[in-house]
Formats: C-alpha cells, structure tokens, sequence
C-alpha cells in the first residue's frame, strides 16, 4: 500500500512525461514581488520544472513594489483598464525597479536553488519592439474622455533568437517587460501581456500567470467563487458584465489571446500558496482558472 508521498509522485508522473522538454513561460508578479519567502517558493519550483526536463521561461511584473517606490518619492499611481498611466519620471522608476531591482534579485534566488538564470529585458538584442499605446477611453461621469498612458505600449514583434540560445544551453531566462520603440525610446508594457505574447512567440505549451487571487472570482468579494474554468468565447462577455475587471482585465485579454494563438491552456493561479506552480501543473485538481478553447 502506497504512502502519501509515493501517491503525489505517482500523480505527477504523468504530467512530467507530458510535459519533457516543452517550453512552459511562468508570469511572476502579485504579492510575490514584495514577500521574500513567497518568492522563494515560486522559483525553487521553477527550478524543479527545469530539472525534471522541462524549459521555463520567466516574465516578471513588479507593479506592488513600482507603486511603492513611486510613493516614497511622492508620486501617485494612477490606472486605466488596470494599466498604469506612464509618465518619463514613472518610466524611470519601473525601469529601476523591474530590471535594476526585480529582475536581479530573480536571477539570484535561481542561483539559491541550483539553477542558472540569466537577467534580460525586452530591450535586449530587440527581442520585444513596440509601439505607444493609443488614445483611451473612459467614462466619467457619462461623459466620455480621453486618455495618454503616456510611455506604455503593445508589442509589435517578439524575437525569440536570445530566448532560444538561453534555453539551449539549460539556462533560465527571467525577462523585464521593458520594450523598445523604433526610436529606441523605452516603453513599459504590462506583464501579463508580455508573458502571453513570448509564449505564443515560443509556440510554449503552457503560460502560467501567477497573481494574489486563487483565479477569476464570480465575487471579487469572495475568494470562495473561484470559476475554474473559462472558455475564450466568453472573456469578453465577463469583462462588459463587470466578473472580469481591474488588473483581470489585461490577464484573461493576454490568456485568451495565447489560447487562440496556439497555447494549449492558460492558468492563473494564487501565487501566495505554497508551491501554487507545482500544484497546479502536476496534481489532477487544479488550484486556479483555467483558460481554454471550446472544441
């Protein structure tokens, strides 16, 4: 009769020899960015992943510690659609902090853990260019208004050349969503979208988006109403009815749009839970929301 340990191993199995050798690309961002021993965690499963043959791919946000070191010098963050509005001063902070900071600190508990990672951004070899996000509109008091996010901007072309050699030689790249324009001007890109189109870009089995929530909540209220599935179809549906919302709304945009571009599933999970990662990739029942395409 088997343990509970011998079970867990025997669960995983599977999922393991499913997933050899593919390329999984892992979000990090949330609570995870200012907790140390969460952080932890997350990347000592990363590690596991590489170990056990599969190829991760590391894109990390920083909005907590962004809005933290804006504060400490005075300034106000300010969010449209859950992106944040860009000025040159606000770009130089994110710029410190996601890859002076951030990114360094990523590439080192790898290090911790027995791995080999390597600190990039979006601005090195070209691998992320950009342009400026357009005009955006919102309703204030039903009058409609237009909005500059200022240096912010969606992805135009993800070039994968640098992300291969990495991965080639058994390294892990941790990526900086900071891209660059055709003018060579930096622009800050949301993470979760960064994440959704390299691993579209890498043709990656899975994209895990790691957040504070356990997933999409029916009550943002109530942790207890997490829907654990949705379809591509209805993302949209669920962000005019008000479920999907604030900073969902660029996950579940960047998780549908990966589906439809090849990615088998997308997850978004509580990255806060200990070992979330290896729970959700190699136990039968899954921890957060799963993002699909209907047969």
């Amino acid at each position: 009769m088997t343990n509970n340990r011998e079970n867990v191993l025997i669960e995983a199995l599977p999922y393991i020899r499913d997933f050899s050798n593919s390329i999984m690309v892992i979000k990090v961002g949330g609570h995870a960015m200012v907790d140390p021993n969460v952080m932890s965690d997350i990347i000592q499963d990363i590690v596991l992943l590489r170990f056990v043959g599969i190829r991760p791919v590391i894109v990390h946000g920083g909005g907590p510690e962004i809005t933290e070191k804006m504060e400490c010098m005075g300034k106000k963050s300010e969010f449209v659609g859950g992106l944040r509005i860009t000025d040159d001063e606000t770009m130089e902070i994110a710029r410190m902090v996601l890859v002076g900071s951030i990114n360094t600190r990523i590439v080192s508990l790898i290090g911790q853990h027995g791995g080999k990672g390597v600190g990039l951004s979006g601005k090195d070899g070209k691998m992320i260019m950009a342009k400026k996000k357009s005009l955006q509109s919102i309703m204030i008091e039903d009058v409609e208004h237009s909005v500059d996010l200022g240096w912010v901007g969606d992805t135009e072309v993800i070039d994968t050349d640098i992300i291969d050699i990495v991965l080639e030689k058994g390294y892990i790249p941790v990526i900086s969503p900071i891209a660059m324009d055709v003018d060579g001007n930096a622009l800050n890109i949301n993470a979760d979208m960064v994440a959704g189109d390299i691993a579209s870009a890498l043709h990656a089995k899975k994209l895990v988006l790691l957040t504070d929530v356990p997933g999409l909540l029916s009550d943002i209220s109530d942790r207890s109403t997490r829907i654990s599935r949705v379809s591509i179809k209805d993302v949209e549906n669920l962000i005019d009815d008000g479920v999907i919302s604030g900073g969902m709304i660029p996950k579940m945009r960047s998780a549908a749009s990966s589906v439809e571009c090849g990615i088998e599933r997308v997850h978004i999970i509580d990255g806060s839970v200990s070992h979330s990662l290896l729970l959700e990739l190699f136990t039968d029942g899954g921890i957060g929301t799963m993002v699909y395409m209907d047969q």
